[in-house]
């Protein structure tokens, strides 16, 4: 099966207002979305959700050899990037139709490239 790369996007904002029990129904809904993927014949070959953009660093190569080190993300944008699944799925439909099930409200669903 090919491997699709399911990026989560998102206003990370709402997260910092969160009490405990918000945080662990967001959660369950993400143990609701697993249990969804493997009935539907996909598997899962790594999730995780990432900490806020504001821990990231940047390394932006330069022409000439030169690296520019910055904090924060590549992208300075209202949304971004707070977790992934990475499955396989039948096809590119099968792992849209898994994306619409996720809780998320902004799904990027990305073919991974073969290397073999």
């Amino acid at each position: 099966m090919p491997s699709y790369m399911l990026l989560l996007y998102g206003d990370p904002t709402g997260w910092e207002d969160k009490d405990q029990s918000e945080i662990e129904a967001a959660m369950a809904l993400h143990g609701q979305f697993t249990e969804q993927i493997l009935a539907s014949g996909a598997k899962i070959i790594s999730s995780e959700a990432l900490e806020l953009g504001s821990t990231a660093t940047t390394v932006r190569n330069r022409d000439g050899g030169e690296q520019l080190i910055t904090d924060g993300p590549f992208a300075e944008t209202k949304e971004e990037l707070g977790g992934y699944y990475l499955i396989d799925a039948r096809d590119l439909d099968h792992a849209l139709s898994l994306a619409k099930l996720c809780p998320e409200p902004n799904v990027e669903v990305r073919p991974v490239m073969p290397t073999d």
